[in-house]
């Protein structure tokens, strides 16, 4: 157990808040945090402070770090998540275990990642209304585990329709907002305090057996939202229909430093004292703005973004999302998509464009939609982040492991040469990686031969999760150009098995004798691989 996590189990014990040991310490209850996650140091002076505020002695502190083994610690950690995973990915449920073991390691690297982001998580009130919150709470719990910082923005829009039938009040709209007068707004705040309640009585539960056992998870709701009115809409006064107009950021942030769930109704409040209805997405937003969150995540009815062939658009950069929606509002031809792609896409354009670095849109009916989209390498909906999420660049000594990672089953085959950790270690300012989202995908070598002026191109692999979408051409292209940067007039390769890839990208073969002397004399007979060259002066600039 770290030291942070010691100081952490002593205050919950001691049923303490972060900010109670905070005003006693004189310290930040954000720094407290991060030094209980063990993402900041804490000096003898802090500590000794610390220990006071807890009744205890600094020793006390470090033994109990010490004494608890650290598979002890993960376990405790982790105990719903797994509980939570086990249930969604269970080997019965998958074709054997092995499957299940590979799918949970490949998990990994965003269970790490995930510890102490922020999260908002947006749902329309059909989620409650047609009994699919129970689900999410599991999810929910499970993020949590994981000290997901998690903020709830909840709809509402089946609800105060229900209850305006009910008074036989006709609903009316200009331009897809609603009109809230005196009536409507009672129906409004009738439909969202049902919503609340239900929520937090859901998130309560800690049944055994089930997801929710043993969970601990606080709901702190309030006046977050400062509103104004929209006004007047082409003539039309929307009364009590508003927008937001300021989030109260460090008021949520307390709260999630007590490791609360924050939760948002569609409804912001005045300085005048006046109540405002509000849209899912206007709150979600603003929300996600405000707190600088790491993802905004939208549950909504259709999968996600589909492009006119209908083909599912796994990632959008925000300037192509609002090139999508110019084109469906110009195209001379009807272009059909959901209403909820109408309201949430453009949602998503304005988090990304103000620093919310990932906007998710996926299907609330699909079980475990969160957990698929989050901890998968696909995921099942649509992202939009505000840049491309595919990069390269020259490698460093930290991308080692990566670059073997994607060699070492190519050269079991035969296709490359091996190489050890040593060769790469001594070479590595030799390669070039893709990255996708962080994550190393492929990677590529130029040899220099500066007297012949002429590089060698070699050992390119791409991660087969990522092939077929053109990333090698793209990798090639990319250390094409370093190479003539680099004032290079020609790249020669050598290869056995790929000798039609280099031919359909202008490289011609060549008898050994036109390599470097230096190649030449390290030329293997007995691999008898063939030599392509392609001219770098006759590209176009």
């Amino acid at each position: 157990m770290s030291l942070g996590l010691s100081i952490r189990k002593r205050r919950k014990a001691l049923n303490i808040t972060l900010q109670t040991i905070a005003n006693q310490v004189n310290a930040d209850a954000g720094n407290l945090s991060r030094i209980e996650r063990g993402e900041l140091g804490v000096s003898e002076t802090l500590l000794r402070k610390i220990a006071d505020a807890l009744s205890c002695t600094p020793a006390y502190l470090y033994t109990q770090s010490d004494a608890t083994p650290a598979s002890f610690q993960v376990a405790e950690k982790r105990q719903p998540y797994l509980a939570g995973l086990t249930q969604l990915v269970s080997p019965a449920r998958t074709s054997n275990a092995k499957d299940f073991v590979q799918w949970f390691r490949s998990a990994t690297p965003y269970i790490h990642a995930f510890g102490g982001r922020t999260f908002v998580i947006a749902f329309g009130g059909e989620v409650v209304n047609e009994k699919q919150f129970v689900a999410l709470s599991h999810d929910l719990n499970l993020l949590a585990s994981l000290e997901v910082r998690l903020v709830l923005v909840h709809g509402s829009r089946p609800q105060i329709e229900k209850r305006l039938r009910r008074d036989k009040l006709t609903p009316k709209f200009v331009n897809g907002l609603r009109v809230t007068d005196d009536a409507a707004m009672e129906a409004v705040k009738e439909a969202n305090g049902a919503i609340r309640v239900e929520i937090e009585a859901l998130l309560s539960m800690g049944l055994v057996n089930s997801p929710m056992a043993g969970s601990d998870i606080r709901v702190a709701s309030g006046n977050f939202v400062t509103a104004k009115p929209m006004g007047v809409r082409d003539g039309v006064d929307l009364q009590h229909t508003g927008e937001v107009r300021r989030v109260d950021a460090v008021g949520i942030q307390k709260r999630l430093d007590d490791g609360e769930l924050v939760m948002l109704s569609p409804l912001g409040y005045s300085p005048t004292g006046e109540a405002f209805n509000l849209s899912l997405e206007d709150v979600a937003v603003s929300a996600a703005i405000a707190l600088d969150a790491d993802k905004l995540i939208f549950l909504m009815d259709s999968e996600g973004v589909h492009n006119l062939r209908g083909e599912l658009l796994r990632e959008m950069t925000a300037e192509k999302a609002k090139n999508f929606l110019r084109n469906v509002e110009q195209s001379e031809q009807a272009i059909n998509i959901s209403e909820d792609i109408n309201y949430y896409l453009p949602a998503a354009v304005r988090a990304c464009e103000h620093g919310v670095a990932r906007t998710h849109l996926i299907s609330r009916h699909i079980d475990g939609a969160i957990i698929q989209e989050l901890f998968t390498l696909n995921g099942i909906g649509t992202m939009v982040t505000e840049l491309g999420l595919e990069s390269m660049r020259q490698a460093n000594i930290d991308d080692v492991g990566g670059i073997l990672k994607l060699i070492e089953p190519l050269e079991a085959e035969g296709f490359l040469v091996r190489r050890g950790r040593e060769h790469i270690e001594m070479e590595i300012n030799h390669f070039y990686v893709m990255e996708h989202d962080g994550r190393t995908i492929g990677c590529a070598a130029l040899y220099p031969f500066d007297a012949e002026r002429t590089a060698e191109f070699a050992c390119l692999a791409i991660d087969p999760a990522y092939r077929g979408g053109g990333r090698g051409d793209k990798l090639f292209n990319y250390c094409q150009e370093q190479a003539k940067e680099l004032g290079f007039k020609s790249l020669f390769c050598l290869t056995t098995r790929t000798e039609h890839w280099f031919l359909e990208r202008g490289f011609t073969e060549q008898n050994v004798e036109k390599l470097p002397m230096e190649k030449q004399k390290l030329y293997n007979f007995q691999r008898n691989s063939k030599v392509f060259t392609k001219l770098l002066n006759s590209l176009l600039n």
